[in-house]
């Protein structure tokens, strides 16, 4: 048996930012190096994603977790056990084999999406690697340019907004951590702009202030005074990115209720109305404008826009490298959301990840509306050097972890490192 090979390998229910059960996993090596992964979990999941498995009932709303755990304990680990963790490939591929299903119903995507990442990070620690640097990035390492929530709406906040995320992108800074700091400062008067108008209700799922306003439109507007009161030019230094969650105002094929904006659009009226906001608003990057199947509306909107602004795919490609070449195929767009959960294993997810960038499109590692403080994404960016980024916001710690991850990589890689910035964007920073 090689000091890489599975010895022991267990799950346990833990609980996520929502108060959710989640699985976690732990696996030990012969060398006697541990790593553990968690899953994370969607409020806003598309049709095409690997399946979580939950218990239903009565017992916290139907969303345990112990059959999945269960899984892994009985079924899983006897499996893998003597399996060579540092051959992920392999490892993952008997994952899928062990499910049997292309949606991963039976164990559940979340149980194995926990393994696989706990197998990555075991064999990372066995060779004495930070994670980052076991995945073996190319020379120079990109510390990823952030997308920072400001305001949570959509099913991220009882649908305060239409609109699901409000974000900002500070491209033009010199660091990861003058970009951090920068989203910070947004983030402070922003609130302290909806405090004094009376717009502020809380904090949102993935930490940004849970609005109270009138319009997205409003919301447009007070994002982009916060930017300026915070002593940047909106657009060159603090950009806005918005993930639409179009899919979630979906009322039937191609037609579009947004409640706030008094608004019920076909696909091509969707595509206008980001339009308009694109000349009022400094917007440089939207993801999901449109349904999650509608390659066809995709690629015209994406023909419109795309010179102008980073249009980024997640439900329409739920990190799947079959979706993403029909994506490329139909230039349905030019940047492509990776979440490990949406695939199930780490080895589908880079692979969803290189047929991205083998297109040249933008790339961004992105965490769940259900989080945890396992910082294993903030690694993911570096090593895979993505060049984006996605957690939430700046504040509960289930973000913040990630955030400080990366400060504390940026340190690490000194003159190694360089800072992606705009031209980690789809449209290679050409919209700034």
């Amino acid at each position: 048996m090689s000091r890489t090979s599975i010895v022991a390998l267990k799950a346990r229910r833990i609980w996520d930012s929502r108060g959710r059960p989640t699985i976690e996993a732990e696996v030990m090596l012969g060398c006697g190096a541990t790593g553990r992964g968690i899953a994370p979990s969607g409020a806003s999941r598309g049709r095409h994603e690997a399946v979580e498995k939950r218990d239903g009932g009565a017992r916290f709303g139907g969303a345990d977790v112990t059959g999945a755990v269960t899984g892994v304990n009985e079924t899983i680990s006897p499996a893998l056990l003597g399996h060579d963790a540092s051959d992920q490939e392999s490892i993952d591929a008997l994952l899928i084999a062990l499910d049997g299903t292309p949606e991963k119903s039976v164990l559940g995507g979340n149980a194995i999406i926990a393994v696989s990442l706990a197998c990555l990070n075991a064999a990372a620690a066995a060779h004495g690697a930070s994670l980052w640097s076991y995945l073996k990035p190319s020379e120079p390492v990109l510390l990823p340019l952030p997308q920072i929530q400001i305001f949570g709406g959509g099913v991220h906040a009882a649908r305060r907004t239409d609109i699901q995320d409000f974000l900002v992108i500070p491209p033009n800074a010199h660091s990861f951590a003058e970009a951090l700091g920068r989203a910070m400062e947004v983030y402070r008067h922003a609130g302290l702009l909806m405090q004094k108008m009376g717009r502020l209700r809380g904090t949102a799922d993935e930490g940004g202030w849970w609005p109270s306003f009138t319009s997205n439109t409003e919301a447009l507007e007070l994002l982009t005074r916060a930017i300026e009161l915070a002593g940047f030019v909106p657009g060159s230094e603090v950009g806005i990115a918005l993930d639409i969650a179009a899919g979630e105002l979906l009322t039937d094929n191609h037609h579009y209720r947004l409640p706030l904006e008094r608004l019920h659009l076909d696909r091509d009226g969707m595509s206008e109305l980001l339009l308009r906001w694109m000349d009022r608003f400094p917007i440089v990057s939207v993801e999901d404008p449109l349904a999650e199947d509608d390659f066809e509306g995709w690629g015209r909107l994406t023909e419109a826009i795309g010179h102008r602004v980073q249009v980024v795919g997640d439900d329409l490609l739920v990190t799947s490298s079959e979706r993403t070449a029909r994506a490329v195929e139909c230039g349905a767009c030019n940047a492509a959301l990776i979440k490990v959960n949406q695939a199930g294993t780490v080895t589908e997810a880079r692979a969803a990840f290189e047929a991205a960038k083998a297109a040249g499109w933008g790339t961004i590692v992105s965490a769940r509306s259900g989080e945890t403080e396992d910082t294993t994404i903030a690694h993911l960016a570096v090593g895979w050097n993505a060049g984006q980024i996605k957690v939430g916001s700046c504040a509960r710690s289930e973000r913040v972890a990630k955030w400080n991850e990366l400060l504390r990589l940026e340190e690490e890689l000194g003159s190694r490192g360089r800072f992606a910035g705009a031209t980690a964007l789809g449209t290679g920073g050409r919209s700034l």
